[in-house]
């Protein structure tokens, strides 16, 4: 009965106050216009943060993706940049494709 508490826990705390912002973030959505220049700036700065943070993971990696070597890093990187090209410029497309370019370099070599 307690792992049952734990879920409620978890759904209670973790899930339903982000839940209920991007309800919210939805419904305060519904007027803008894809094309406006303010929505395609926040695109672009969602945009840059990812490629940063991604930046800072591949050049300075944390635990096990260390004993990743930079080439295959490196070579996720670019397969996910022409992944994001290749189909319209999807973000989503992009991040999985490095992943499993990463993925695959990583047991490729061993890891």
């Amino acid at each position: 009965m307690s792992e049952l508490h734990a879920y409620a826990l978890l759904v209670l705390v973790g899930f339903l106050p982000s839940e209920i912002w991007r309800v919210l973030g939805l419904v305060a959505a519904r007027g803008i216009v894809d094309e406006s220049e303010l929505f395609m700036w926040v695109r672009a700065v969602a945009i840059a943060v990812l490629a940063g943070v991604i930046a800072k993971i591949i050049l300075f990696p944390p635990g096990t993706l260390a004993s990743v070597p930079l080439v295959i890093r490196l070579c996720a990187i670019v397969g996910g940049f022409a992944a994001f090209l290749f189909v319209r410029r999807s973000v989503l497309t992009g991040v999985v494709a490095g992943e499993v370019v990463l993925t695959v370099g990583a047991l490729a070599y061993g890891i």
